[in-house]
């Protein structure tokens, strides 16, 4: 899936001149490991232990159906409330298993902190209303200003490392690494292209550009965003090979 020291520069950079337009959709970093977020009560364990489950902990049939039967990673969003933007990010692994897969366990990796969308949650995202969509999304691409932080284990997601990810500088400060690192969700957007890829196959209303990045401390347009320890550990894990997606929401859609 990755060809060693080759990132899709070119392709960034024909997206370069409608970058800012992408980035409106999208909105303290933290070094270590990640585990001891996991500390903080998170769905699925209130401790951080791991645990096995059959199901993705805190979600109902509805959005347990769409997860696919041959995925092997879930990148589970519980946001706090449907107006609000705080939420947690979990992964959760399984191990293959007879059968496509359907008997096997859960597994809890880690958790983090982390923000969405500053008006909360929406199963309608429309253009800039400040709220991420609810659902179950694939994660195929990922990119940023600064490097792929494992660009040799030759699993992870295609990475796209450009400039062109560069928040602008009239930003506040604190949202200047916002897109050092960011993992694309496919809510609106063509698989196999760079997350600053800005076409819209459902139409630019129905918005766009929602990814997992850096958080800085508070909501985002509608993306999702958690710790550094968080993105380089998703970017080390996620493996095309495992079929990840996200699953997100308040923890009332998410049950429903």
């Amino acid at each position: 899936m990755r060809i060693a020291g080759v990132v899709r520069t070119a392709a960034a950079a024909a997206v370069c001149s409608v970058l800012l337009t992408s980035l409106t959709s999208c909105g303290t970093s933290d070094d270590g490991d990640g585990r001891k977020d996991g500390k903080r009560g998170a769905p699925g364990g209130t401790d951080g232990r791991t645990t096995d489950l059959r199901r993705i902990p805190d979600v109902g049939d509805r959005l347990q159906s769409r997860i696919p039967r041959n995925s092997r990673q879930v990148v589970a969003v519980y946001g706090r409330s449907r107006n609000l933007a705080d939420a947690t990010v979990v992964l959760y692994t399984r191990a293959a298993a007879g059968g496509g897969g359907g008997d096997a366990t859960w597994k809890k990796e880690r958790s983090w902190p982390a923000h969405n969308g500053k008006k909360g949650w929406t199963l309608d995202h429309r253009e800039n209303d400040k709220r991420s969509p609810v659902g179950v999304f694939t994660l195929s691409d990922a990119g940023g200003v600064l490097a792929d932080p494992d660009p040799s284990h030759g699993s992870g997601l295609p990475y796209t490392e450009s400039a062109a990810f560069q928040a602008p500088h009239y930003w506040p400060k604190t949202h200047w690494h916002d897109f050092d690192h960011v993992i694309a969700i496919d809510y609106n957007r063509v698989k196999g292209t760079p997350p600053n890829d800005p076409t819209r196959p459902q139409g630019q209303a129905k918005g766009g550009s929602i990814w997992l990045h850096m958080d800085h401390g508070s909501g985002t347009s509608g993306c999702v965003s958690l710790p550094k320890s968080g993105m380089r550990y998703l970017l080390r894990t996620l493996d095309p090979k495992q079929h990840p997606v996200v699953v997100m929401g308040d923890k009332a859609a998410l049950r429903d």
